[in-house]
């Protein structure tokens, strides 16, 4: 793993946490150019950054990483090792480099009063990240240690197709459900089509309708009566355009992801918060029992006090004696009697 240093900025506290943003996007969707641009901007801004590529089969990042998967796994060795196709070599190469990811954490602590955002950039094989247990560990870890929010990238102009438009929005939306995260729609490649037209479908049912009057296919009414589905979506969801590549609508997104932090702070820290306890007391609860279960099955019967008097032994004896004449037949037991009436006789004659 890389590290590269970067000045604090003035004035920040001791406990200042970072924004985290997770950049997920479909391939092709221009999100290592989107990385580029926000890393660009931030530290225009004056607002140190903290960079972790997460792609492992990406050739050249255009922008320095302060942490990069590449340095820990080799995405090809993994393929030829395990005999694997594409998309399983990037689904193993980020399984074994979360198996490290308490180092990455522990890098991302010691600098964290210093910094203002934490960029990750995941794989462009979209459900690699969003599906895996590997990108659950990541993004529930993150989200459990510092304020998260979660930017999903879309391709303007594949979007303008209303059944594409739909695809992409359902797929966002089970991301969000997935993660439980903050959310901010991010529409990319405004420099070649306004994201304008996808506002109007999000926010006026009629318009999306109108758009559909030519499609008259099983299709065009399965995205008709989606649209609907997703109206509750539409309403808690920020949504911002920008061209990853002249750099236009920067300050927005910005800003929707400074309002997608406060929101963090107010709804889902508190659940997280919730969420955490709830869990270790169950743990706690299940250690307890495992404990009591443990000492149950140690447990012995305290032993009876040996007596060094001879006559109490003597009665000690008798009373084994008693208790093993119950399990013998006849003639055992009238051999017992005589012999425990033979020990009494003795020990008269004896205290005489």
């Amino acid at each position: 793993m890389s590290l590269q240093d970067s000045s604090p900025s003035a004035g920040q506290a001791e406990g200042h946490q970072p924004t985290v943003i997770i950049c997920i996007g479909m391939a092709g969707s221009g999100k290592t150019t989107f990385m580029q641009r926000i890393n660009s901007h931030i530290h225009t801004l004056k607002k140190p950054g903290y960079v972790v590529n997460l792609d492992p089969a990406v050739g050249q990042l255009p922008f320095g990483a302060n942490i990069d998967i590449r340095d820990t796994v080799n995405y090809k060795e993994v393929m030829k090792q395990y005999n694997l196709g594409p998309n399983g070599g990037i689904l193993t190469a980020l399984n074994l480099f979360t198996t490290k990811f308490d180092q990455v954490l522990n890098l991302i602590d010691k600098r964290a009063p210093t910094l203002d955002y934490v960029l990750l950039d995941t794989p462009g094989q979209i459900e690699i990240f969003t599906w895996s247990a590997s990108g659950a560990i990541i993004t529930d870890t993150l989200a459990a240690t510092y304020p998260t929010v979660v930017a999903y990238i879309i391709d303007t102009p594949r979007s303008t197709s209303p059944a594409t438009f739909m695809s992409n929005m359902l797929y966002a939306c089970s991301i969000l459900y997935k993660t439980k995260l903050p959310f901010v729609l991010v529409f990319n490649k405004t420099d070649v089509v306004s994201h304008e037209f996808a506002v109007e479908w999000m926010t006026d049912f009629e318009a999306f309708q109108a758009a559909l009057e030519e499609d008259t296919s099983y299709m065009g009414g399965l995205v008709s009566s989606m649209c609907l589905v997703l109206e509750e979506f539409y309403k808690g969801i920020r949504v911002a355009g920008v061209s990853a590549v002249t750099g236009a609508g920067m300050d927005e997104l910005f800003t929707a992801f400074d309002e997608a932090r406060k929101e963090y702070e107010t709804e889902y820290r508190p659940e997280i918060e919730r969420i955490l306890r709830e869990k270790q007391e169950r743990q706690q609860k299940q250690r307890d029992e495992n404990l009591d279960k443990l000492m149950h099955d140690l447990s012995l019967e305290k032993g009876r006090e040996v007596n060094l008097d001879p006559k109490v032994d003597e009665s000690h004896a008798e009373d084994e004696d008693e208790e093993g004449i119950a399990g013998d037949d006849a003639d055992a037991t009238r051999d017992r009697m005589e012999d425990i009436s033979f020990k009494r006789l003795v020990g008269n004659h004896a205290g005489g």
